[in-house]
């Protein structure tokens, strides 16, 4: 990676696209906000693709581990072009899916489309943008689920279509960047924020993990192979066989 490269935040927030471009070119920016440096940005690369992380430190600068407020997602969020989602504090930008991640989402899309045909509730595909308040936490995170079905839309969605409601199941479909933050920090916000149910779609491994939760916790936990028949949790008369979920 080469030397870090310092802007101030006005010029972050003029050139956000060009900055973000910088850095996903593997290069670092240190942004300062009234002289002081406060946010590192960087790339986190694996083998497979590229995402990026934006945190509220600078350890170069050694000034300690702070975190990226709210109110300064809210307002990067507004001004990017990307997907982005805020967890404990971190925005993370999401990268281009999968074929195989696409189509077991288009595939779970449609089945539940049909289930909830004259149902009061509904589903949703990502982009999404669901906020989170986990327990007691005044922050809330703000993410961005492949799928999820709410059924509290008609009080939960304002005049411009913005959502603030508690889904009732939500999924993510894994991908290789994604997979530890959906299996642990995922797992935690939906569960914490009041959620009944989460799946965990794996599309190379043709399996689900299903999550049951119950004031807070964790009720059951279930892992269905391509040959099995899943029962919703939260809708029990939902029951998928996964050779129509992984049909391709």
């Amino acid at each position: 990676m080469e030397e870090n490269r310092t802007i101030t935040a006005t010029q972050f927030k003029k050139n956000m696209g060009k900055y973000l471009d910088y850095v996903s070119e593997n290069h670092q920016i240190i942004i300062t906000k009234n002289g002081q440096a406060t946010v590192r940005m960087s790339p986190y690369v694996n083998d497979i693709m590229h995402y990026m992380m934006l945190r509220e430190e600078a350890p170069a600068y050694d000034i300690g581990s702070k975190m990226v407020s709210y109110e300064e997602f809210l307002e990067i969020s507004s001004q990017a072009e990307g997907r982005l989602e805020y967890i404990n504090g971190e925005i993370i930008m999401q990268t281009s899916p999968s074929s195989f991640h696409q189509e077991a989402v288009g595939n779970i899309y449609y089945i539940l489309k049909v289930f909830l045909k004259g149902k009061s509730c509904k589903v949703f595909l990502a982009p999404f943008d669901v906020t989170i308040y986990k327990d007691d936490l005044k922050t809330p995170d703000v993410i961005q689920p492949d799928l999820l079905i709410s059924c509290d839309t008609t009080e939960y969605i304002d005049d411009k279509g913005r959502y603030s409601g508690i889904p009732t199941l939500v999924i993510e479909v894994l991908s290789p960047s994604t997979r530890s933050r959906d299996m642990v920090d995922k797992l935690n916000s939906f569960m914490l924020g009041g959620c009944k149910e989460y799946w965990l779609v794996d599309p190379i491994k043709k399996c689900i993990y299903q999550y049951g939760f119950k004031d807070k916790g964790i009720d059951i936990y279930e892992v269905y192979q391509l040959d099995d028949q899943l029962t919703c949790y939260a809708f029990d008369e939902l029951k998928i066989e996964l050779k129509e979920v992984f049909d391709y």
